[in-house]
C-alpha cells in the first residue's frame, strides 16, 4: 500500500502528519511510505531523518497524490489536491465535514473516501487516535505561555524586601481538554485560576486541579454529546454573561475555549464586557478562528482594545510543532493500523470507529454532518 505524506500548505501550519519514528514503524510494517519533499522541515524532521528509515522523498508533490492509494494529512484539503487523488484512494485528515461542504462534494465526484480524525467517536478504546485531545491538551498550555508573556506581571505571589506581589488571577472558560491544561499549567506558574463551565460534571475535575469552580447553573437549552457541548439559546449565554461580568473585570487573564462542533462559537465576552476590564490584562481567544468567544479578537492577530491585549492565534498546536507532530503521527498511525494493513483496508463498515469516522465512501457521502450540509 502506497503512503502519501505531503507537506502542509494551510497558513500558519507547522506541523507534518507522520514523524520520523512512527515513519520507521510504517515501513516495518510493510507499508511503502513517500514524503513531499521538506514536508517535516518547520516540525524540525529533516528529510534525511525519513530516508534512512526506509522512506522516499519526493519533489513533485502532484505525482505523490497521484500514485498514492492513502493519503495522510494534518488539515482537510484544498478542492485542487482532491482532484489529483486517483479513484479509490483513500485521505484521512481533519476534516471537519459540516464546515467544508465543498471539500466533501469535490471527493464524492472524485470517487475517493475520507476518514476524518475530528469525527473518531470519543470511546475508551479510541483514545490512542483521539488526535483532537492530543492537539488540544498541547493548545491549553501554550495559550498560558502566549498570555504570560503578553502580561505585565508575573504569575506567582512574591514577597520581598521592596513588598508583596500579588498573584495574577486567571479566569478560563470552558474546562474540556484545553481548559483543563490551561488551568494546570497556570497552578504551575503560581496563578489564582478561576474556572466557568455549564457542565456540572466539570467541577470535581477543576477542583482537583486547585482551582476554583464557579457554578453556572444550566437550563434545559443545553445540549451535549460525546463530552461536548453542542447547544445552547442565547438567553442561557446573557445569563452566563451578567455572572461571569465581576470575574472577568478582576481577571488579569481569561482564556476562553468553547466551541460548537460545526456552529460559530458561542460569544462570551461582549465588548461592553472588555471595557470593564482593567488595563493591561490579557484575553486569548481559543475558538478564534469559528467566530471568537470575544467579540472584539482578530483572527491570528494580537490586538490591544480599551488598554487589553487580545491574541487571536487560531493554530496554537503548531506554535509546538515537534510535539504536536509526534502525537498527531502515533493518533493517524493507530487509526491507519485499525482500519487496514500494509495489503488494504477492511472495511467493516459496522464497527464503530470505522463508521463514525468514515465521510465519504467510495464516491458516496455517507455521514450524517456532511449529509447535512450538502
Amino acid at each position: 500500500m502506497n503512503l502519501f505524506v505531503p507537506k502542509e500548505t494551510k497558513f500558519k501550519e507547522n506541523r507534518v502528519a507522520i514523524t520520523p519514528d512512527v515513519a520507521k514503524e510504517l515501513v516495518n510494517k510493510g507499508f511503502n511510505l513517500v514524503m513531499e519533499k521538506n514536508a517535516g522541515q518547520s516540525s524540525y524532521f529533516s528529510d534525511d531523518l525519513y530516508v534512512q528509515i526506509g522512506a522516499t522523498i519526493l519533489d513533485n508533490a502532484s505525482n505523490g497524490y497521484q500514485n498514492a492509494d492513502v493519503v495522510l494529512k494534518v488539515n482537510a484539503p484544498e478542492i485542487e489536491e482532491i482532484h489529483l487523488m486517483k479513484k479509490g484512494a483513500i485521505l484521512i485528515s481533519f476534516v471537519f465535514a459540516a464546515t467544508v461542504p465543498q471539500i466533501i462534494e469535490a471527493a464524492a465526484k472524485q470517487g475517493i473516501s475520507i476518514f476524518s480524525m475530528d469525527a473518531i467517536p470519543r470511546i475508551s478504546r479510541a483514545q490512542k487516535m483521539d488526535a483532537l485531545s492530543s492537539q488540544s491538551n498541547l493548545a491549553g498550555y501554550k495559550t498560558v505561555i502566549l498570555a504570560a508573556d503578553a502580561l505585565g506581571k508575573i504569575f506567582p505571589m512574591l514577597m520581598t524586601a521592596a513588598g508583596t506581589i500579588k498573584p495574577a488571577r486567571v479566569l478560563i472558560m470552558g474546562a474540556g481538554v484545553a481548559g483543563l491544561q490551561a488551568i494546570a499549567t497556570a497552578k504551575r506558574l503560581g496563578a489564582i485560576v478561576e474556572v466557568s463551565d455549564i457542565r456540572p460534571e466539570t467541577k470535581e475535575q477543576v477542583q482537583s486541579l486547585g482551582a476554583y469552580f464557579i457554578e453556572v447553573k444550566g437550563d434545559e437549552s443545553i445540549q451535549t454529546a460525546g463530552g461536548y457541548v453542542t447547544g445552547v439559546s442565547e438567553d442561557f449565554l446573557i445569563k452566563q454573561q451578567a455572572l461571569l461580568e465581576k470575574h472577568v473585570a478582576d481577571a488579569d487573564i481569561v482564556i476562553t475555549t468553547a466551541l460548537i462542533p460545526g456552529k460559530k462559537a458561542p460569544m462570551l465576552i461582549p465588548a461592553s464586557m472588555v471595557e470593564k476590564m482593567k488595563m493591561g490584562s490579557v484575553i486569548v481567544d481559543m475558538a478564534v478562528e469559528q467566530g471568537g468567544n470575544c467579540a472584539l479578537s482578530e483572527l491570528n492577530k494580537t490586538v490591544v482594545k480599551h488598554g487589553v491585549t487580545i491574541i487571536g492565534e487560531s493554530n496554537l498546536p503548531s506554535l509546538l510543532p515537534m510535539n504536536a507532530s509526534q502525537l498527531y503521527a502515533k493518533n493517524i498511525s493507530t487509526f491507519l493500523y485499525h482500519l487496514a494493513d500494509n495489503q488494504g483496508f477492511k472495511w467493516e463498515m459496522e464497527e464503530e470507529i470505522t463508521k463514525g469516522a468514515l465521510i465519504v465512501h467510495n464516491g458516496s457521502i455517507v455521514h450524517a454532518s456532511a449529509l447535512s450540509k450538502i
